[in-house]
Formats: C-alpha cells, structure tokens, sequence
C-alpha cells in the first residue's frame, strides 16, 4: 500500500512537470508555426503583403531610418487607405523605382493631390535629401505604429531560409508530435499500474477476508477442548468402554 501510494505520488509529479513543459511548447511554438505557416501560403499564393488583423511585420534592410529603427529590426505597420495618412507618419510602400516587390519604409514630409489621385513625398530620417520620386497612392502599403523590435528582423530573414524553415517549422512540430507520443505512453502506462496495484490490492482483501473466515473454526476446535475433563485421555476412556 505504502508502495502504491509512493508510485501515485510520483506520477503526480511527473504528469505536472509534463504538463508544464507541454504548456510552454504550445505558448513558444504554436505561434511561430502560425506565423510561418501564414507568410509561406500567403507569399505564394498572393501579391500582397501578408497581415494578422489589419496587422503586418516589416522587416528593416537599411538604416536609412535610424534612429526611428535600424537595419535587421522588425517593425509593425498596419494597413491604411491613403486617406488616412498625415504629414508625419512613416509609412511602407512599394518603391515607385523599384520592379514592384522591394518595400521602403520612410517619413512623409507632404501630401499632394492631382486629378483626384494623392502623392506623397517622403524621406528617411537619416537621409540628406528627401526621396527623388514620389509615392503614388496605389502603392501604399501601410503605417507604422511605432513598434518595433530590435534585430528580430534578422531572426525572421534566418527563418525564410532552409535551415530556418527546419528550426522554425519543421523542429517544433516534431516537439509537439513527440510530447504528445509521450505523454500518451506514460498516461497509459500509469493507468496500467494503477490497474495492476488495484488488482493486488484486491487479491490481498480477498485473502485477509479468506482468512478471517477460517477464525471462527479454530476459536470452536479450541473451546472444545477446554471443556473436555482430560482431553485426550477423556474421548480415549470413552471410545474404551
């Protein structure tokens, strides 16, 4: 029973310290699958930037920003209809120079309208000269909300990579798949114990109850020969006679 109680005590603990490791796998990993999950399907199957609630990371590829955020920082921009944007705000957009796919993140320094279309003309902080072309509407992007985190961007650039894809995606899968494996295994095998120490237990009851049935018998043999005169030597004259 003490052993019993012992194994209990000990699958307790167990169960607690895998639960525990199992909660902070789900609150590490799940959102980085998410997150991968999402900016792979939504690169390949879309031209347009990939958000979460209105919501999108930007990844800095120049300092021409600094001090606002530097390159290898991951920003938080969140889209925007051109109508929204003021003098002021920092905005990303794609380069009106560029093929179509580069990204700038810069300062708007004023806003023009022309047969009904707005422009803005922009520059980065720490550029000396403001951006020789200016934005179109239909190339806005978005609006940085002024958060931002320091070399985060370099960590999401390592996980577009292979090896990234394997760290970021691949591992913490096989994590989740091999926590739940065990954990399954060690349930199981902790209710097969449990099963098999009730089992004992059982058997044992049965054989105290066995046991006590056998009592009664004996206690009788025993007052028997107490009231008999002389024992043996009284049932042996009898049989004699």
């Amino acid at each position: 029973m003490a052993t019993g109680n012992k194994n209990r005590r000990q699958s307790s603990v167990t169960d607690k310290a895998l639960s525990a490791l199992g909660i902070l796998l789900c609150i590490i990993l799940v959102p980085i699958l998410i997150i991968n999950c999402t900016l792979l399907i939504k690169g390949y199957t879309s031209d347009e930037v990939p958000s979460f609630g209105g919501r999108f990371p930007m990844i800095v590829l120049s300092d021409s920003m600094y001090p606002e955020f530097s390159y290898g920082d991951l920003i938080i921009c969140r889209t925007a209809e051109p109508e929204d944007v003021e003098v002021g705000d920092v905005i990303s957009f794609f380069d009106p120079q560029g093929s179509g796919s580069s990204i700038i993140s810069h300062r708007v320094l004023e806003i023009t309208e022309e047969d009904g279309s707005l422009s803005f003309i922009t520059k980065g902080d720490y550029n000396n000269a403001e951006d020789s072309v200016s934005v179109p509407e239909e190339n806005l992007v978005g609006i940085y909300i002024g958060v931002h985190f320091a070399g985060v961007g370099n960590v999401a650039m390592f996980m577009q990579t292979v090896p990234g894809l394997i760290v970021c995606v691949v591992i913490p899968i096989l994590l989740l798949v091999g926590y739940d494996v065990i954990r399954r295994w060690l349930y199981e095998r902790k209710h097969r114990g449990e099963k098999e120490e009730l089992l004992a237990e059982l058997a044992e009851l049965r054989r105290l109850k066995a046991q006590k049935e056998e009592e009664p018998d004996l206690i009788l043999l025993d007052e028997e020969e107490l009231l008999s005169p002389d024992g043996e030597g009284a049932r042996s004259k009898g049989y004699d006679g």
